[in-house]
This record gives C-alpha cells, structure tokens and sequence, in this order.
C-alpha cells in the first residue's frame, strides 16, 4: 500500500499558522475536549449504574456517549499535540487510520441519531406497545447493526485514498487527516474518489437524515390526529427536544460540508464546521441531555451527593496536573 506514493507523511497544518494564538487556542480545546471526556464518560457511567435507566431510550444515550468520547479522541489530542510541535508531522499509515475511525465514527451516530428517532417515534405513537416493541433483543440487534455498518462504510475511502498518488506536496490544510484535504494533494485523476464521497457518504448522511425526520414527521402526524391541543402537542415533542437539537447540531455543519461541490469549496470554508461536528458537537450532547432531562439530572444528583466527598479532591487534581502540563 504504502510502496504506490512518494510520500511517506503528512504535516497537519492546523486551524491557523498564528504562533501567538496558538497557546490560548490550545487551553480552550484542551478545557473542551477535558469537558467532553468527563461529560460523556458520566453520562455513560451513569446510564450503566442506574437501574432506573435500563431503558431502550438511555441505552443508545450510553452509546451516544461512547462514541462521543472516542470521536473527540480520534482528532482532539493530535491537534492539541500540533499546537506546540514544530513538526506537525502525521505518517500515511497514521494518516489513513485518522481518516477511517473519524469518518466510522461519524457514520455510526448519523445511523444511532436515526435509531434514537425511531425510539421517540415508537414511545409517542405507539406507547401502549413500546415494551413490546423496543425490547432488550431489538435494542442490541439496532446497536450491532448502526456500529458494524459505520465501521465498514468509509473502508471505502480508506482503501481509494490509500492508493492515491501524492507527489506535490505533503502538507495537508486541516487539524485532521479528511478526504476531501487529501484528494487536494492528489495527482492524477481522483474523480472516483470523489464520486465515492458523494455518493457513499451523501447517501448515508441523507439516508439517515431522511429516517430521522420520517420518524418526526410521523410523530407529528399521529399527535395532531390524535389532539389537537398545542399544550399536548408541546409536552409530547419535548420528550424528544434534546435528540432534535442534536440532530441539528450534527448535520447542519455535515451537510455544509460535504454536499458543496469540491469546485465551490477551499479549505479554510471546510475549518469552521468541521471544529464544530468533530469537536463541538461531541461535548455539547452530554450537556444538552443533562440539562433537559430530569432522570439524567436526578441520578446525577444522587451520584454527586454519594461521592461528592471523593469527586471534588479529584476534580482538583486533575486541574493541578493539566495546569502543570500546559505550563
């Protein structure tokens, strides 16, 4: 694989070449991505240990949660790296498995949002039969599905852009090794890959996208069939309020992305929403769900006031040790 390029690494230029900038820019990522860790990892932490909250809906919050850390993970610590190496250096090998687990993670909670939906779509239409329906089996079966399709989706563009020749140059403007920077640095015809990345990940952003406002679509339906009452109306949806706000938060920034034609877009348009669905995005979703969700809110409490004697001696440490690294 590596034996059909000239070049053997990559240097990630980062989201600005502006030294002065860089040290700030370092604790405000680093303070977001520590947030994302920690507010994900009690949300997951949470759902596991609560009885209360074995239920289908919590389930794929955990899994939400999972993901979210491990999607910050992929391109979070080496753009903090970056911020103060002189290098900046990424090997291929490096470069393609950065490209592969970010667009994996990606895929798999464009596919889990869609699934979430379809849970508020079974809990407010079909509330009498929602046990039944969203049963342990089904639950398990839809998370091993929305995680082994995520992961062999982008396999595709692992693969293409593996076999690409870069013999221009190395040097790739972006915080993360993506598609699109790389089909830039390309020489020779790349139009399959480039079909490939409308067409493999349009459709699954769409298709997903699709279902999940099929799924809202057929909610509201069903509640202005069945009353009329804004009052009602308004308590039903908000049961889904934070999973929609997540679902803006996602594909809006996505969408911008990668539907533009490759012709109309640079890379510095593409540097805005990706720091917002790559870094964003994944420490807002915990948040979002804690604020608005009362059981979410009431097992936290409880958490809190059990080991509360324990947390704060952590919570400072932790900020002892990152203040002495960052120094």
């Amino acid at each position: 694989m590596l034996n059909q390029t000239s070049v053997t690494g990559f240097l990630l230029l980062g989201v600005t070449d502006n030294k002065a900038l860089q040290p700030y820019l370092f604790m405000v990522f680093l303070a977001i991505y520590a947030v994302s860790v920690v507010g994900n990892g009690a949300v997951l932490i949470i759902v596991i240990s609560d009885s209360r909250l074995h239920l289908p809906m919590y389930f794929f919050l955990g899994n939400l949660s999972c993901l979210d850390i491990c999607y910050s993970t992929v391109t979070l610590p080496k753009m903090l790296e970056n911020f103060f190496s002189t290098h900046k250096a990424i090997s291929f090998l490096g470069c393609i498995n950065q490209l592969h687990f970010f667009h994996f993670l990606g895929s798999t909670e464009a596919l889990l949002l869609a699934v979430m939906a379809f849970d508020c779509f079974v809990a407010i239409c079909r509330p009498l039969h929602y046990s039944v329906i969203m049963n342990y089996q089904l639950c398990t079966q839809m998370a091993v599905i929305v995680w082994t399709t995520g992961f062999f989706h982008p396999l595709l563009h692992s693969i293409m852009t593996s076999h690409l020749n870069f013999c221009f140059s190395n040097q790739i403007h972006h915080f993360f090794c993506d598609v699109k920077p790389l089909l830039e640095l390309a020489c020779g015809n790349t139009e399959l890959n480039q079909w490939l990345l409308n067409t493999v990940t349009g459709t699954t952003a769409m298709g997903s996208f699709s279902l999940t406002l099929l799924s809202y679509f057929y909610i509201i339906i069903s509640l202005f069939s069945k009353s009329r009452s804004c009052s009602t109306l308004h308590k039903a949806l908000s049961t889904c309020a934070s999973h929609f706000m997540m679902v803006i938060l996602l594909y809006a920034p996505v969408l911008f992305t990668y539907i533009r034609p490759a012709s109309g877009s640079s890379m510095e348009q593409d540097l805005a929403p990706a720091i917002m669905y790559s870094v964003v995005t994944p420490v807002l979703n915990p948040l979002i769900y804690t604020l608005r969700n009362k059981e979410v809110k009431g097992a936290l409490s409880t958490v809190i006031r059990k080991r509360g004697g324990g947390v704060i001696p952590l919570l400072r440490s932790c900020t002892i040790c990152i203040t002495e690294r960052s120094s």
